[in-house]
């Protein structure tokens, strides 16, 4: 299989399954889209790896066989018939991205096995850095960036999109058995687990997660400093998925925070509104 082929492989996947991503990711020039392509194909595969219906022991074993898939990426032996791989492999090469961020991100994968509470917001932020500040650093190699404060920057807007998907996602984590929300703020704000877990948005509820948009709001704040460390095409992908998120969190504030009503998206239309808004100010800027 030919890297391109294994690219638009990738392609296929991320328009499948990236439902906000993809309209960022193709303001990108073709060569550093397709090495986005192939590092979200690899991130759902790792995601999926512990989403499914499997026993608990073969969810880990599907997590040891993310690992020892990047060993034969970075070795530079990916399995020629898998399109995931070889598209990996090849970027990496390319971009120069390293493995530590990879490998974090499998750590939070694997985080999602064994921990499904956290008992304050600094273990949450251990996990947010692994999830999502981890693939901000290997979309940024993929960018490319000169300025050293770049990567922490990525970090943070990562942690923003999380906190964001956290908020949006409470309903279908508790069906799960799974809160991300702090315990020591639930606590401070009186909310029970059992109305979590019922979907109940009570007044204490909608409290707790107005203080969960306060600190989103705070980490774009910071994250969006990357924006000008950008070239053109990288900027107006970042900025746009910075857009998408940020109206997630203004549709759920809309609705009092109660995300037990239904899953909170955002039309085509509005989503192309924002790509096209962040593509007028970044060729309309210095």
């Amino acid at each position: 299989m030919t890297a391109a082929e294994a690219y638009e492989r990738c392609r296929a996947i991320t328009r499948s399954e990236a439902r906000n991503f993809y309209y960022g990711f193709v303001l990108l020039d073709g060569v550093r889209r397709s090495g986005i392509y192939a590092m979200y194909a690899f991130s759902r595969r790792c995601d999926d790896s512990v989403d499914g219906e499997e026993a608990h022991d073969a969810k880990l074993a599907a997590v040891a066989a993310r690992r020892a898939e990047l060993d034969a990426c970075y070795a530079g032996r990916p399995p020629a018939d898998d399109p995931v791989l070889v598209a990996v492999a090849d970027a990496v090469r390319r971009f120069a991205i390293p493995r530590r961020p990879l490998d974090a991100l499998l750590d939070g994968v694997e985080m999602d096995l064994e921990v499904s509470r956290y008992p304050d917001f600094p273990a949450l932020k251990g996990y947010c850095d692994r999830v999502a500040g981890a693939v901000g650093v290997v979309s940024l190699h993929v960018f490319g960036f000169r300025d050293p404060a770049a990567p922490g920057l990525a970090e943070d807007l990562g942690v923003a999109l999380q906190i964001v998907n956290i908020m949006r996602d409470v309903a279908e984590d508790a069906a799960r058995d799974r809160i991300y929300l702090p315990q020591d703020e639930m606590a401070a704000r009186w909310v029970a687990e059992a109305d979590i877990l019922a979907g109940r948005a009570t007044p204490e509820f909608r409290a707790l997660m107005h203080d969960q948009a306060v600190r989103a709001r705070e980490y774009f704040a910071r994250g969006e400093r990357l924006l000008p460390l950008l070239d053109r095409r990288a900027r107006m992908c970042v900025g746009t998925l910075a857009g998408l998120y940020r109206e997630i969190l203004v549709r759920i504030e809309a609705r009092g925070f109660d995300v037990f009503a239904g899953r909170v998206s955002l039309p085509a239309g509005r989503k192309l509104a924002l790509m096209g808004g962040e593509m007028v100010g970044a060729l309309t800027s210095r």
